[in-house]
């Protein structure tokens, strides 16, 4: 617990200087995504298998924090709860607790296949759509933004649940494959202020657990799937937001 609280200090010390992840076209295509939950001593075996194969995203691991919204009705939620096939999650993201890249983001799935729209906006925006005022979306002519101003208006979408964690990405360009190991995963129940670096955060697992995600487009190399055959961990629909919110007494 101490290695893991100077980690999140170190966050908060260096926010300004640490780079976020590379930005993305928000007309990403559709990827493949497989999901493991898997121990930490997995975890060191996959790093260092991985290490010598693949590029260490920006040189370190980082921190995530997520700031997700839901309707009135927790559609969302319950959509990934009854297992429903097609679905969407909206949110907006920082890195290392730094407001210098803040991206609001749309998460769909479409069976196996998942596509990720993503746009940055100025702090005053993000925190006009905190306080749940969409308004300032109706300027711009981004389609995620118009998205979210609808979503807003008519279903009453709103900010829901921080979820923390601690990144380490390794990427291969040349094979379009991306894969993550996230660590350290806390919820910020019933918390909103999400530029707030000190709000309570609780560990969501109640034993050491990673999140492992593999994302690539077409296929994957069969060196990789070799390596991820020794995962003894059994593939998960593991939802990160879903896992966050386990505290509201909702029936997972």
């Amino acid at each position: 617990m101490k290695n893991e609280s100077a980690f999140w200090q170190r966050c908060l010390e260096r926010g300004e200087q640490l780079l976020a992840p590379q930005p993305r076209s928000h007309t990403e295509t559709y990827r493949h995504e497989l999901k493991y939950l898997i121990t930490p001593a997995e975890l060191t075996v996959l790093r260092n298998t991985l290490a010598p194969l693949m590029q260490l995203d920006q040189g370190h691991e980082y921190l995530i924090r997520s700031l997700y919204f839901d309707t009135i009705n927790d559609d969302a939620l319950e959509e990934k709860i009854a297992g429903v096939g097609n679905r969407k999650k909206y949110r907006i993201r920082i890195y290392n607790f730094s407001d210098r890249v803040i991206k609001l983001e749309c998460k769909s799935k479409y069976g196996d296949l998942i596509s990720k729209q993503s746009v940055s906006i100025p702090r005053e925006l993000a925190d006009q759509l905190i306080a749940g005022d969409p308004e300032g979306l109706q300027r711009m002519r981004h389609p995620l933004l118009h998205d979210v101003y609808r979503e807003m208006k008519t279903r009453l979408l709103r900010p829901v649940v921080i979820v923390d964690y601690v990144r380490e990405a390794y990427i291969h360009p040349a094979e379009e494959v991306r894969i993550t190991f996230d660590k350290q995963i806390r919820t910020g129940l019933y918390q909103t202020d999400m530029f707030n670096p000190n709000i309570p955060t609780y560990p969501v697992f109640d034993d050491p657990v990673e999140v492992l995600e593999v994302k690539y487009d077409e296929f994957l190399p069969s060196y990789l799937q070799a390596i991820l055959s020794g995962v003894t961990a059994q593939r998960s629909a593991v939802s990160k937001y879903t896992w966050c919110r386990r505290y509201e007494n909702k029936e997972f």
